[in-house]
């Protein structure tokens, strides 16, 4: 199982440059960046509100639960 982040494809869809959305939502570009590359282990809900405010999608636009071969016991 894993998470996945699909703003890039967000961001694309509503023609918006991450550093556009950084400097909107008040976050450093790198730090958007890792979000954006996956580079992350967590986020916090109040970045992720504002995100979502400003691309006016939802989380599970951004936020997508794969599944591996491995999920079967569960």
């Amino acid at each position: 199982m894993a998470i996945v982040i699909r703003l890039d494809r967000i961001l694309v869809e509503r023609k918006i440059k991450l550093s556009e959305l950084a400097q909107k939502i008040g976050i450093s570009n790198v730090n958007l960046s890792n979000l954006k590359t996956g580079k992350v282990r967590a986020i916090r809900f109040s970045t992720l509100d504002a995100i979502c405010k400003t691309l006016q999608c939802q989380p599970g636009d951004i936020l997508e639960y794969v599944y591996s071969n491995n999920d079967e016991n569960i």
